[in-house]
């Protein structure tokens, strides 16, 4: 498995990124002030974009992989990657997500927690209502890794 950063043509990326965030123009706020990371395994698998937040803060805002190779872990091989990436690079890794178990505790395996919720995220950001697992999803729920206490 090979981990690239893209630099350019970010938006070659966009069909796989809708999959992370299935709204083209929420992908594009983010999209080219991140860093955007590709995994392939002979052929792209899961792409994740980064993004600086604040000082020493930053989050991840969108990681998808390839449908048809979903449940194989290669989104999990990226959330290592990254939170080995990030560790020594910033103090706190962020990630919000929908209001659904399976997800929340897919993060949470890696060691995130909570930090803190968005109300309505998804009502007032999205012109169409989002669904998870067959969830309409509202709020966002940001979890963190905090490095400094490690």
């Amino acid at each position: 498995m090979e981990i690239k950063i893209i630099n350019e043509n970010k938006e070659d990326f966009m069909d796989l990124l809708l999959l992370g965030d299935e709204q083209e123009n929420m992908v594009k706020k983010y999209l080219n002030r991140g860093e955007l990371y590709t995994l392939y395994d002979n052929d792209l698998k899961t792409v994740c974009v980064v993004t600086e937040e604040s000082e020493n803060i930053y989050e991840i805002k969108n990681i998808a992989t390839c449908e048809k190779y979903r449940g194989k872990g290669y989104g999990s091989y990226m959330i290592k990657y990254i939170i080995e990436k990030y560790k020594g690079k910033c103090n706190q890794l962020l990630v919000g997500t929908g209001e659904d178990d399976k997800i929340l505790s897919f993060y949470k395996n890696f060691g995130f927690i909570y930090s803190h919720t968005v109300k309505d995220f998804f009502i007032n950001n999205y012109d169409h209502e989002i669904f998870e697992n067959g969830k309409q999803l509202r709020d966002m729920i940001c979890l963190k890794i905090d490095f400094v206490n490690e």
